[in-house]
């Protein structure tokens, strides 16, 4: 009797054991994808980053954090910022970045991306506080530039690289909205007004260049008058009324006194 309970303790002995072996070497082995990185802690102290492909890690003594290399679309919230020409104003962005560096990121920041919120955040509020309003309206490159330099060289310390900042939306007030379509009203009259008075000038230009040859030509002033009045007849439902130039019945009137 005693024989066979220590058979089976000895069995179940051994069943745990190898159970206790597969949970180990299950525990062991990490598949890490191409678009992840495995930061390895071991007994508290960083190991390093690894990946992709099968990874082997010691089961209870090391600490295992996936980090993702995906580019990460952040979208910042709105933010009511006053110009340096002391307009208020709402402004979105959206921030583009990833992580270069997996084992800075774990180390170097508790939260990367709610870091990089914050931190996108108050440099949107930052930069739109230094500009003028006609500068974020039809600046928006320049400032785009700006925001990816600033934010990816206070990045750069926690392994992430910003690689682009676009500015969404931008809400005025509704006052500013009126000011800024009157002024543009104003804008195109002014240049309509420019472009009737260059016309007129063009216009005037050629009328005395026009007088100029007939002056030295007496004839083309009588030729000119002969076409007026044959374009004036091809309607032959109107009555047109014209005055006669002297100077084109003079010369029969000279003819008819030298006959008298």
């Amino acid at each position: 009797m005693g024989g066979i309970i220590s058979g089976i303790f000895n069995m179940g002995s051994f069943i745990g054991v190898i159970f206790i072996l597969i949970l180990f070497f299950s525990s062991a082995f990490r598949i890490v994808p191409e678009y992840q990185r495995l930061v390895v802690f071991r007994l508290g102290r960083l190991w390093g980053s690894k990946g992709p492909g099968l990874i082997i890690v010691i089961p209870w003594i090391d600490r295992t954090l996936r980090v993702d290399l995906r580019v990460v679309t952040l979208d910042v919230p709105v933010q009511e910022v006053i110009t340096k020409d002391n307009v208020p104003i709402k402004v979105n962005a959206v921030i583009y970045f990833r992580v270069l560096d997996p084992s800075k990121s774990m180390v170097e920041v508790e939260d990367y991306i709610m870091a990089t919120s914050q931190l996108a955040q108050t440099t949107l509020r930052s930069v739109i506080g230094r500009a003028e309003l006609d500068d974020v309206l039809s600046a928006r490159d320049k400032i785009n530039m700006e925001l990816q330099q600033i934010i990816d060289e206070r990045t750069d310390p926690w392994g992430i690289k910003v690689s682009a900042v676009e500015l969404k939306e931008l809400e005025l007030p509704e006052g500013m909205k009126r000011a800024m379509a009157r002024q543009a009203e104003a804008e195109r009259e002014r240049r309509a007004k420019i472009i009737a008075a260059e016309g007129e000038l063009q216009a005037a230009e050629k009328l005395t260049q026009a007088s100029e040859t007939m002056e030295r030509s007496p004839m083309t002033l009588q030729l000119r008058y002969l076409q007026t009045l044959r374009e004036i007849s091809v309607d032959k439902n109107s009555t047109t009324i014209f005055p006669v130039p002297i100077d084109l019945i003079k010369p029969f009137m000279q003819r008819n006194e030298q006959k008298g």
